[in-house]
Parts: structure tokens; sequence; C-alpha cells
């Protein structure tokens, strides 16, 4: 890492382990780097902060895979895979203006900051469930039995998906976190059985509307206008599947950063304990910025040529802003490799930036300051049950994240159980 003559080697487990060296590499020497992926296609790497957020705001690098020079987008190279066959590419993530600004008017008509805070209750009820299912136990598996499920049951619940069916969703959704950085067809058979499920489920709520995400969206209009069925869905979809995930990632990220730094644990638990809640989101913050869930933003390609970062990028070629190496840019952050829970200012991008802003952010900070609060409440002796090296990383381009988190902790007691 020290050759200043070598960019650092990429996309291998060792780096999917500790990605932040090679980053810092890349800020310094070659801050817009062209990197063949481990699909075979080339992208460019924007690495530093403020090109970083000058990229996620162009509006001449687009949303479309349609703008891409090359046929991959077609073969499931880019974007998510059997999107593009179970129909449900009329999503946020790959339309730009004009149409993407009548579809984000549109869904925040339903997807409002309302119905995000009346759902808080329901997300600590969750919370509690799942802890309960492993609290007397004295250890677990917190990706497999706490981050995981929570997201999926709570986008569930949001979307109206009745309780009979949500297990269904957590197995696809499974196979898309298990998929995620190996074989595609594991993901696209996913895709591909949930697409008939929302087809079907909007079919009955449409017959029988109820207060729920997918009946709202349905309903959403504006001047006159719809969503389609397919925007409906492909828009349910997309919520689940660019949510949940994330919300594992923050949720695990988050308790390992907090573990392997205990004197800022320690802090948090102390703030929580006086009822005081202005560090634990200050602190969600930081964990997003310090180790957050997504590494890299979702494509963009060039409709024209440009320069950024001083690097000229030709029409048609993929932009990949590196948000990970961003968040940690010297030239924004004071001692960005710090984990500091009361950071001030924090203008992190790992929500992103522009009109492409993460619709679900509120929602995510919601799952992540409830789900992190709750266990340090309820597990406060919390503990990493493995060495740290001995961890290993979901592979995987856009997300960041573990495949297991095992803990031990001081079981809590048995409750005892009245009778009459």
């Amino acid at each position: 890492m020290t050759d200043r003559t070598a960019p650092p080697e990429l996309f291998t487990w060792e780096f999917a382990a500790d990605p932040y060296p090679a980053y810092a590499w890349l800020r310094e020497h070659a801050p817009v780097h062209r990197a063949e992926l481990p699909s075979g296609v080339s992208a460019w790497l924007v690495t530093r902060y403020d090109d970083a957020r000058q990229a996620l705001a162009d509006q001449r690098l687009s949303k479309n895979p349609g703008a891409h020079s090359e046929r991959a987008h077609g073969k499931g190279k880019v974007g998510i895979p059997g999107e593009r066959s179970a129909g449900l590419m009329t999503h946020l993530l790959n339309i730009d203006p004009p149409d993407h600004t009548r579809l984000r008017r549109l869904v925040s008509r339903a997807f409002t900051p309302r119905r995000v805070a009346a759902f808080a209750p329901r997300v600590q009820e969750l919370t509690d469930t799942l802890i309960d299912g492993f609290a007397q136990r004295g250890s677990a598996d917190l990706i497999h039995e706490f981050a995981f499920p929570l997201p999926i049951y709570a986008i569930c619940d949001l979307l109206g998906v009745p309780a009979e069916d949500q297990d269904d969703f957590r197995d696809w959704a499974g196979m898309m976190l298990r998929h995620g950085g190996g074989p595609r067809g594991g993901v696209g058979r996913a895709v591909k059985k949930m697409r008939g499920y929302l087809a079907e489920l909007i079919h009955r709520k449409r017959d029988d509307p109820g207060d729920d995400l997918i009946s709202g969206l349905i309903r959403a209009s504006d001047h006159g206008e719809h969503l389609t069925e397919n925007e409906a869905a492909a828009m349910a979809f997309i919520l689940l599947f660019a949510g949940f995930e994330t919300t594992v990632n923050l949720i695990g990220n988050g308790t390992l950063a907090l573990l392997r730094h205990p004197e800022q644990r320690r802090r948090l638990q102390d703030a929580l304990a006086g009822g005081d809640t202005a560090l634990l989101e200050t602190g969600v913050e930081e964990l997003l910025r310090y180790d957050g869930p997504v590494e890299l933003a979702t494509w963009r390609f060039a409709t024209t040529p440009l320069t950024l970062g001083g690097q000229h990028i030709d029409a048609g070629e993929p932009v990949l802003v590196v948000l990970a190496a961003a968040d940690r840019d010297p030239r924004k952050f004071d001692q960005p490799d710090v984990l500091d829970l009361a950071r001030r200012d924090n203008q992190h991008l790992g929500y992103g930036h522009g009109i492409h802003y993460c619709l679900g952010a509120p929602l995510a900070r919601l799952e992540g300051q409830t789900a992190l609060a709750t266990l340090l409440r309820r597990l406060p002796e919390l503990r990493l049950a493995a060495d740290p090296a001995d961890l290993r990383w979901r592979g995987g381009l856009i997300m960041r994240g573990l495949r297991t988190l095992p803990v031990e902790f001081t079981p809590e007691p048995t409750q005892d159980v009245k009778t009459s």
C-alpha cells in the first residue's frame, strides 16, 4: 500500500474485510479511477467527498441503464439482477427527470414522514419480540436472528403484506442476501417470485384497500396522474430490496463498531440510561459515516463527455460513487478514521445526495435507532464472540455487510408466568 505507482488490489476477500486503506490510497493518488469490476464491466470509481457530492447531483450522469455504452445491462451485469425480465425497471433508482420527478412526487404522497412516525411503536414491538427469541440463551448471531428479520418484517407490515405471507418474503430476501456477491441466478429467481406475488397483492389491494403503503401507492395521484400497476409493483419492490439490506447492514455494522469501540458504546449506554436520546441520533449518523451499509452508490452513466475530479469521462461510461471513501475524506471530516458518536455537522453521504437522496432514510434511521438502543438497554454486557479478523463480509459491489455477527451476553432472567 506504500507503493505510489501501483494502485491497490480491489474487490478481493481481503479488501472486503477492510477496504478503507485502499480507498485512502485512491483518494490521494487516483481520486477518479477506472477499475475492472468482478463482473468484467469497467467503471470509474469516485472517491473524494467533493467529487462524490458533485457526481451524485450531476444530471449529466443518468440513472437509466439504457445510457450505458455497452450492452452489459441487458446481460444483468449492472443494476439488480432479474429486474428487467421481471418488468421491475420503472423505479426511482433507474430513471431520470422528468419521469423521476413524477414518480417521486407520487410515491412521496404515500410514503410520508407521518406514516413512518406512526410506525415507530410497531418497530419497537418487532425489535423486542426478536430479542425475546434469544435473550435468555446468552448467545446469538445478531445478523440472522435480529438484523436480518427486523427490517424484513417491518417493511412487510408497512407495505401491507399479510402476516401469513411474510415468511415467503423472508425466504426471498434471504436468497438475495446469500447470492448478492455470487451467482446472480439466485437473486433473479427471488426477484421473479417477488414480482409475481406483488402483482397479485396489488390486485387484492385495489379491490380491498387498507391503511398500508401499497394501498397508498395505488391511491396516490397528482394532477390526475396515478402510478401504473408496473410502477406500483416496481416501487414496492425497490422499497423492499433497497430498504431491507441497508438496514440489515446499518444494524450489523453499527453494532460491530460499538463493540470494537467500548468507550463510545459506554457513552451511548450512559446517555440512554439517563433518558438522553441526542447521542443516539448523532451516533447513528456517525455509524452511517464510519462504516455505512452502502459502500458504493448505485450505477450512473455519463450521457455526454464530462470532466470529474480532473478526469475525462466519455459518454456511456459507468460511474460509481464510493460513499465509503467519500465519507472518510480528511478534506471534509476531522479525524475521519475515528468513531465519534457526538460528531456534529455530519454531512455524510450514506443516503446519497440530490434528487436521488434515499426516500426510505427516515424509516432506516427509525429502525437503526430503535434496534441499537434496545440491544444496549436489554443486553448491556453484549460482547463479540469472535476475533474481529475472523468475521466474514458478504461479497458484492454496492452493499457492505457482515455474513454473521456472533455475540455473547448475560442472559436475561426467565420471566415467571403467574397462574391463578
